[in-house]
């Protein structure tokens, strides 16, 4: 019979939505034990590899030469990764029972069947001496899912509290909730688009990777008719299991949206794209989680104070004011450490062969063991 744990050190991988590098962490799990962090490391992506993966986002020519180099790259620095979680937790290969690692995302085409994280795990197995978990959303799609979201089975063994609705809040470069039900039911799926576009128009405007605290659109005002165009987007209006990402909301979409509107500030489109990000979570709270208490951010929106005070005025102006928006950190996670943490547990739980997925949150069949292991 499996165990609910399987005690030891892993580390968790994440590289997401904003393709701007991989964030690592090194946790050890112990039964009947809260997590404990060893150590955390962030490394960034080369400008050629983050403009490979971009250009993987849609069909080109001379894909699979071009996807498998870039998954050589991507394995490259989740190695260094590796290396630098060792070091900082003083830990040898040895001593680390798993690698759980997402892969990056550049197509999501549930609806299709399929879902792809590219990566070279074998690689990452030969270089970094540990096991390595990966491909943990196939076998949910497999099962009728979504694939996604995957982190609420994380997010409910550590954010949840019996008798209180929680919200957990992921803005990264697709926004994402997880409803933690006073009586302990889970739900969860994607709202829409976060740092993706509002990342792309800061890169546009200003020539950084990201809207730095969100001054960008502090100095612009919401535009709302635009806002109102950029909501007239049928996936908005789905009813969950959902989940979505660049192949929806990329770059071609912003600009389709923008066509009547090409005389705005750029401050202004700034300041629109992060009421955008806003007004869709708050929707689908006002929808779905009514009676929630707080609402708990992480990914890389959490260190965006704009687009928290954003979210906090989108709730207040949907009906469901009186709710705090804070982040995970107040719950006793730092906001960069819930995703890598999150995949380091799904990288445990397959070991323990047990299930990581939510099927009320997938939409999956049932209950599965999530992930491919490759030893090292």
């Amino acid at each position: 019979m499996a165990q609910d744990t399987v005690d030891g050190v892993y580390f968790g991988l994440m590289s997401g939505t904003s393709m701007d590098g991989v964030d690592g962490i090194a946790v050890k799990f112990a039964a009947g034990k809260p997590p404990v962090v060893r150590a955390e490391a962030f490394v960034g992506f080369s400008a050629g590899l983050r403009d490979a993966l971009f250009e993987l986002q849609q069909p080109g020519d001379n894909e699979i030469e071009r996807e498998a180099l870039a998954a050589n790259a991507l394995a490259a620095r989740y190695a260094v990764c590796c290396h630098e979680l060792l070091r900082g937790g003083n830990l040898t290969a040895s001593e680390v029972r798993a690698i759980g690692v997402h892969g990056q995302t550049v197509r999501h085409r549930p609806e299709k069947g399929y879902t792809r994280q590219i990566n070279n795990p074998a690689l990452l197995a030969e270089m970094a001496h540990i096991d390595v978990i990966a491909d943990f959303r196939s076998r949910d799609v497999a099962a009728g899912g979504q694939g996604a979201p995957l982190v609420p089975a994380f997010h409910a063994t550590v954010f949840g509290a019996k008798g209180e609705t929680r919200v957990v809040c992921n803005l990264g470069g697709i926004s994402n909730i997880t409803i933690l039900g006073a009586s302990g039911n889970v739900r969860g799926f994607d709202c829409g688009p976060a740092n993706a576009l509002l990342d792309e128009w800061a890169h546009r405007h200003l020539g950084k990777p990201f809207d730095e605290s969100g001054h960008f659109a502090a100095s612009g005002q919401v535009h709302r008719p635009l806002l109102h165009a950029l909501l007239d987007e049928p996936f908005f209006a789905e009813k969950p299991p959902k989940s979505t990402g660049r192949d929806l909301f990329n770059p071609a979409w912003l600009d389709a949206k923008l066509q009547p509107f090409a005389s705005l500030p750029a401050a202004d489109v700034q300041a629109t794209l992060a009421a955008l990000t806003a007004v869709t979570v708050a929707r689908e709270i006002e929808r779905h989680a009514p009676d929630c208490r707080a609402v708990y951010v992480c990914g890389g929106g959490a260190r965006n104070p704009e687009l928290l005070k954003a979210l906090q005025s989108a709730l207040e102006e949907s009906g469901v004011s009186g709710i705090p928006v804070l982040t995970t950190e107040a719950l006793g996670v730092p906001p960069h450490q819930v995703e890598p943490l999150a995949f380091a547990w799904l990288a445990m739980r397959c070991v323990a062969r047990l299930p990581g997925n939510v099927p009320s949150v997938t939409g999956a069949a049932g209950e599965r063991i999530l992930g491919a292991i490759y030893p090292h």
